[in-house]
């Protein structure tokens, strides 16, 4: 059978259904060891321009783990991080410019994925499939249908997937939510999460140009809609175009938005509406908005989003963070720390006095990231849970993109979580199932 005609097939045993990821060869059944701790951990990437590289920098530093892979579209990006393993390592990795050829490897523990969101389900599902553990970039993926898709792809194959939430292993945000769930800031009917990014200026038109050397632009743009290669689009500025990415909503959202429903052990929200759009730089090169505001309700709270570009004094004087709001007082907390801002009350002498007797601001030591990854290796050797499995990125991943979905409507949208759909509204289920994906790559079904 020529490589071409090959493809993912699952077993009988588990119902048969074939991928259409094109070019795999048939695979076996995934491995589903765990690592023991006196065995070198071998692993390749894919994707590893930003946060891709970081992410693989960071399990450099554990002496036990060795990158062996290196897969990107970009042939200088390749050569660039080749020789950052090499400094590391002493030798460099094997590259790749298809990850498919890197997931026909039988000798990788994991693979790291730090691509576009738009390339997280096929290559997460690939990995997966083929005996592969998963670290994987937030947001898991960019629609809250390719969520649901990606998780019933780790569920089936029982494989470690690691989402890229390393706040979930930062000690303080920890801290922070075990006082929130500790009831002393009394009954908590608000929470507000925010992202104020001052450092986000317009991104200015620019024409289409040719593809870079080295670049194979129809792969990075794999299932998305075939268009001419324009600078804007590529690398970090992805993020800002709804083909590729969900804006600030997903980028920093996903982060931000899974403590305020972590502290809250929140189900799914019965609403949403979103305001906003490009107030900032309304004439710039970006699709997603640079301005936003979200409302999700929930039973007995409500939790609103907000970002915006170019300013960085958010609430609370801080550019990110998650408020919990109770009637005794506010916990605040980001990546800087956390502090509880005292309600007061009548002293019964004429003054006030704070309602609680709030602890001094916790300040922030170490690197979460590699708090993160160390996490991931300790669960390899089955030492410890995941801190952000596959359940955390689909929970913040889907109310993420809810948010982003009812502002692309207009609308105020009701959540059927027994119908698992917006309620009457065709427009939305569409926008939530993602884009269609261009031939010949297909989203797989379970």
């Amino acid at each position: 059978m020529s490589l071409s005609r090959r493809r993912f097939v699952q077993t009988a045993a588990l119902g048969a259904v074939a991928y259409s990821f094109p070019g795999m060869p048939v695979l076996a059944r995934p491995r589903t060891r765990r690592v023991a701790p006196s065995d070198m951990v071998r692993f390749g990437a894919v994707g590893v321009k930003g946060m891709g590289w970081s992410n693989t920098n960071s399990f450099l530093k554990m002496d036990a783990f060795d990158c062996v892979a290196l897969c990107d579209v970009d042939e200088a990006v390749l050569a660039q991080r080749s020789g950052n393993v090499e400094e590391r390592r002493g030798h460099r990795p094997e590259r790749y410019g298809d990850f498919r050829r890197m997931m026909e490897r039988n000798d990788l523990d994991f693979v790291v994925i730090g691509t576009p969101d738009h390339w997280h389900p096929l290559i997460m599902l690939a990995a997966v499939e083929s005996g592969k553990h998963v670290y994987c970039e937030k947001p898991m993926a960019n629609s809250m249908g390719e969520a649901d898709v990606m998780l019933a792809g780790a569920r089936r194959y029982d494989k470690l997937v690691q989402i890229g939430q390393w706040q979930r292993s930062g000690p303080h945000w920890q801290q922070a939510i075990e006082y929130v769930r500790s009831g002393v800031l009394g009954n908590i009917r608000t929470v507000k999460t925010w992202a104020y990014q001052g450092w986000m200026k317009p991104i200015p038109v620019q024409a289409d140009a040719p593809v870079p050397d080295g670049v194979d632009y129809d792969l990075w743009l794999g299932p998305a809609a075939a268009r001419p290669f324009n600078p804007n689009r590529f690398h970090f500025n992805f993020r800002w175009f709804w083909d590729y990415a969900g804006g600030l909503m997903t980028d920093w959202g996903v982060h931000i938005l899974d403590f305020a429903l972590y502290g809250m052990n929140a189900g799914w929200p019965k609403s949403v509406v979103a305001v906003g759009g490009k107030m900032a730089y309304p004439d710039d090169a970006s699709e997603t908005p640079d301005t936003l505001t979200a409302v999700f309700e929930y039973d007995d709270f409500i939790m609103t989003w907000e970002h915006a570009t170019g300013i960085d004094l958010g609430p609370y004087g801080r550019t990110h963070g998650v408020a919990f709001i109770g009637n005794n007082g506010t916990l605040v907390v980001d990546r800087g720390g956390w502090e509880v801002i005292s309600e007061t009350e009548a002293d019964g002498q004429g003054g006030r006095r704070a309602k609680l007797d709030a602890p001094q601001p916790i300040a922030v030591q170490g690197s979460d990231l590699d708090r993160h990854t160390q996490n991931f290796a300790a669960a390899l050797r089955g030492e410890a849970p995941l801190n952000a499995d596959i359940e955390v990125g689909h929970k913040v991943a889907v109310t993420a993109h809810m948010g982003n979905v009812a502002f692309r409507t207009g609308r105020k949208l009701y959540w059927d979580e027994g119908a698992w759909a917006f309620a009457g509204d065709d427009e939305a289920n569409r926008l939530a199932r993602g884009i269609e994906y261009r031939a010949p790559w297909k989203l797989p079904t379970f």
